[in-house]
């Protein structure tokens, strides 16, 4: 939570000093008080009064109090609105560490379950689009809201080759880029982008999400994989290590804007397509909760006269 006027939150030292007065004032009037012979005899004739009815008034005085400075601060909560239009791109590595099977059944088969979810959970406002890529760029599906077309196109990937991560950055950017509103400017955009492995092909990713970041374009990135899985060699003759690369991808998510996760499990890469996909298509915008705070002041405050001349006669 936040506030616009934030100076007036020093009112609310008044309170303790308030209470701190109250309680002094009382102590003083108990200390002066006309003692009577017969005080114990009219105490147990009248009954006694419980304390908290000789405090409630006050404190609920004091809450009011507080809750009104808090008001007069104009509190602000940051909440998620629905844009009318966004778009997504789906980066995924299809390089032939994706054979790997230290995530079940396979990495790429992970990725493709994953992707389902994803489109379940991301608002139909939002258009997505696939890029494939391994040591370069085969598969670009322009942004649109055919989620079977997307699901297609995922199905259609096949592990093999290197990792030009920089090149799919590169060939996203554009595509997200030409997808205009009503008023001509770009929608909000986002990349998702999946790699198993170190870049071995191509540009350094990490300047291009530079330039990603520039043009207002996010990129969350899912670092695939645990740094001890092999594949098998070509030839046939032992293993290979396919370990992923977090340290790039953290990079890659930072410079841009967006957030970095590191997955060694298909349930838990399930879980952050999911995440990703009822996130997206909304913006935070701060809406005022000023009114929720005056409002309780005032009902505290009513509350407080009620009690206190109910019980005593008097104003707090």
């Amino acid at each position: 939570m936040t506030f616009q006027a934030p100076l007036f939150l020093l009112a609310l030292v008044l309170v303790p000093l308030l209470a701190l007065a109250l309680v002094a004032e009382r102590r003083r009037r108990r200390r002066y008080a006309v003692r009577f012979p017969a005080a114990s005899t009219l105490a147990a004739v009248a009954g006694g009064v419980p304390a908290w009815r000789r405090w409630l008034p006050a404190a609920l005085f004091l809450a009011s109090l507080a809750a009104l400075f808090v008001a007069l601060a104009r509190p602000q909560k940051s909440v998620a609105v629905a844009v009318s239009r966004a778009s997504v791109m789906l980066i995924i590595d299809e390089s032939g560490s994706m054979q790997a099977t230290d995530v079940q059944p396979t990495r790429l088969d992970a990725v493709r379950a994953a992707a389902r979810s994803f489109l379940g959970e991301v608002p139909s406002s939002v258009q997505v689009g696939v890029i494939g890529y391994r040591g370069f760029v085969d598969t670009i599906m322009r942004p649109s809201d055919d989620r079977q077309a997307a699901q297609d196109v995922l199905d259609g990937l096949v592990a093999d080759g290197g990792t030009a991560t920089g090149e799919a950055i590169a060939a996203a950017i554009p595509e997200l880029q030409r997808i205009k509103g009503k008023d001509g400017r770009q929608v909000p955009a986002a990349i998702i982008l999946l790699s198993d492995g170190r870049t071995t092909e191509g540009r350094d990713p990490v300047p291009i999400a530079t330039e990603a970041g520039k043009a207002h374009i996010p990129i969350s990135t899912v670092a695939l994989g645990s740094p001890d899985a092999t594949i098998p060699a070509p030839a046939g003759f032992g293993e290979i290590p396919v370990p992923p690369d977090p340290v790039t991808l953290r990079q890659i998510a930072k410079v841009s804007g967006g957030q970095a996760y590191t997955v060694k499990e298909a349930g838990v890469l399930k879980r952050v397509y999911q995440h990703l996909g009822s996130r997206l298509g909304t913006k935070r915008q701060h809406r005022q909760v000023t009114s929720g705070f005056a409002s309780a002041g005032a009902l505290l405050l009513a509350a407080a006269l009620l009690f206190s001349l109910r019980w005593r006669a008097r104003l707090p």
